[in-house]
């Protein structure tokens, strides 16, 4: 057997050439399908769907409300004060007592006073019997047109003298002017104690012997800002609400839109009128009210949240087969966390409420929760 050592030297250094040849080839051949997109894709590489939350748009009535918070206060209130002096015989309410108007709640002595009465009416009787005894010779023409003018005049003033004196005297049982409950009654308002008229207005409750507030008579007052006055008028409807009676709203009315302008606050008091059948509010709650300015019935309404922060039109994101796309809106009326869409959306799309500052347009997303129809909070 021959033995040729160059050959057995050749096949050697073939085969490592053999095997960088192949090794070549397949990264040419990878290369080319990389190229044509045959690569199978990393599943490191595969972007995951976005979770959000959505809601369908609610329909309903849409009301368009001027918001405002005052404190209750009550637009009937009386201090009751004494119109005669006199020595107090009887105190007839407490604080807390349910009044009439009319009803008499103290009594002061009227001994002078009914003398003063007697006096005038003794004085009236004379003058009404010489009056009728002298319009029979003044027919007659026994007495002259001037003694009996005179004496007219005279009876005229007696009869004045006499009611002004039996005023006076019904001045000294003290009654409410209005009816209300008595909330505060001076502590000197004591049987035996003697009383006087105060001079001036009277503003305060400690100046009065009583005070006497009207619960059915609550009212409001907000201060409007002269470029959303146009939007208010009179008798427009309030809905009320206070801290003190949670869960319970109250109706209203605007009674008094003032037409001078506050110059300090640059702001138009207006005055809203609490309707209050239970008795429930009392003066002094502080209170939050909203006056209904427009109302549309029928109304598309989409969370405020989801509308998105960007510049520009105000757009939202609904989910369509598995994607986001989004849609640009026209807006109409806003009310609390809600807001009227015009156009943009249907009834029946999901709108995007949670999740929605990491989307684009196209972008997959998972639903996270039932889409159920928007509702307030």
């Amino acid at each position: 057997m021959n033995h040729n050592p160059q050959a057995a030297s050749i096949r050697t250094l073939a085969a490592p050439m053999a095997l960088a040849f192949l090794l070549l080839a397949a990264a040419v051949l990878a290369g080319c399908d990389q190229a044509n997109g045959k690569v199978e894709d990393d599943p490191q590489d595969v972007v995951p769907a976005v979770p959000v939350e959505v809601a369908q748009p609610r329909v309903g009535d849409m009301l368009a409300v001027y918001a405002g918070t005052a404190n209750i206060k009550a637009d009937r209130v009386a201090f009751v004060t004494p119109k005669v002096s006199g020595e107090i015989r009887a105190v007839l309410v407490e604080e807390g007592d349910r009044v009439k108007a009319g009803q008499v709640l103290a009594r002061l002595d009227g001994d002078q006073l009914r003398l003063e009465v007697a006096q005038a009416e003794a004085n009236l009787r004379k003058l009404e019997r010489d009056y009728e005894r002298n319009l029979e010779l003044q027919k007659r023409g026994l007495v002259s047109s001037m003694a009996f003018d005179n004496l007219k005049y005279e009876l005229d003033a007696a009869r004045a003298t006499y009611e002004l004196a039996a005023l006076r005297l019904s001045y000294t049982s003290i009654r409410s002017p209005i009816e209300g409950i008595v909330t505060s009654r001076m502590d000197t308002a004591q049987v035996g104690n003697t009383v006087t008229p105060v001079g001036g207005v009277i503003q305060q409750s400690d100046m009065a012997m009583f005070e006497i507030i009207d619960f059915k008579s609550l009212v409001l007052e907000i201060n409007v800002p002269e470029g959303q006055l146009s939007k208010l008028a009179f008798g427009q409807p309030a809905e009320i609400t206070a801290d003190a009676v949670p869960d319970k709203v109250f109706e209203g009315r605007i009674t008094l839109i003032t037409p001078r302008v506050d110059s300090q606050t640059a702001t138009f008091p207006v005055k809203i009128e609490v309707r209050d059948p239970e008795g429930l509010l009392r003066p002094g709650m502080f209170a939050r009210v909203g006056v209904v300015f427009d109302r549309r019935q029928d109304a598309i309404q989409v969370p405020r949240s989801a509308l998105l922060d960007d510049e520009g039109p105000p757009t939202v994101f609904v989910v369509k087969d598995g994607k986001a796309q989004e849609r640009t809106l026209e807006l109409g009326l806003s009310n609390g966390s809600f807001i009227e869409v015009l156009s943009g959306v249907g009834r029946e799309d999901q709108v995007v409420t949670v999740g929605q500052g990491a989307l684009k347009d196209g972008t997959e997303v998972r639903v996270v929760n039932a889409p159920a129809a928007a509702t307030a909070g």
